[in-house]
């Protein structure tokens, strides 16, 4: 997988996560955010989700999405590229 799709992977399942930006998560909340998903709904599941939001609700989820790319790329960033 490279880089960028293991951002995605990991963007949609913080996405389909019940983790909200208003908390301010801290970086290991969001990593285990994303092992929670991922774990729950497998990759392909947390993707659907997203799908399903954009056609419900698309100004939130365009936000919310913006909110996990840029989580994401923080948390994972602390631990490493093999993260």
């Amino acid at each position: 997988m490279s880089p960028s799709e293991l951002l995605s992977t990991r963007a949609e399942a913080l996405f389909a996560s019940t983790l909200q930006p208003s908390t301010d998560p801290t970086p290991e909340q969001i990593r285990q955010a994303v092992l929670n998903s991922v774990s729950r709904h497998r990759a392909a599941g947390c993707a659907a989700l997203v799908a399903q939001e954009y056609g419900d609700h698309p100004v939130e989820a365009v936000s919310r999405m913006r909110w996990a790319v840029a989580a994401v790329r923080a948390a994972y960033q602390l631990v490493g590229p093999s993260a």
